[in-house]
């Protein structure tokens, strides 16, 4: 009866988005799984099979365990993937650019301002 339960807990589980490579997948996975969302990688020792299959369908995936919280882990992927840019001059001098929020030279934090 477990297997059973897992293989129906398998066919639950909805695909979420097709990553770009391996590193962006764990990266997606890990914020999810980070804001409450259980998720997975799928897919990923696929790539080896690029050229025997379309490469298309070699990409990993993110899947997540609970179909109610797709919604949720629509939201929260558009929020890490759509970051504020931004560009403040850190105390130290060093001009930062991009969605960080921690001076890359001397790791002080972003003004509240």
């Amino acid at each position: 009866m477990g297997t059973l339960q897992a293989a129906l807990s398998q066919i639950a589980m909805p695909r979420l988005i097709q990553a770009p490579n391996l590193p962006i997948a764990t990266l997606w996975v890990d914020w999810l799984k980070a804001q409450g969302v259980g998720a997975s990688v799928q897919r990923e020792y696929l790539r080896s099979a690029a050229g025997e299959l379309p490469p298309d369908q070699c990409l990993p995936e993110v899947w997540i365990q609970d179909p109610l919280q797709e919604a949720l882990a629509h939201e929260l992927l558009h929020l890490l993937r759509h970051a504020p840019q931004r560009r403040w001059l850190c105390d130290c001098g060093e001009l930062v650019e991009g969605g960080f929020e921690q001076c890359w030279h001397c790791a002080a934090p972003m003004p509240l301002t």
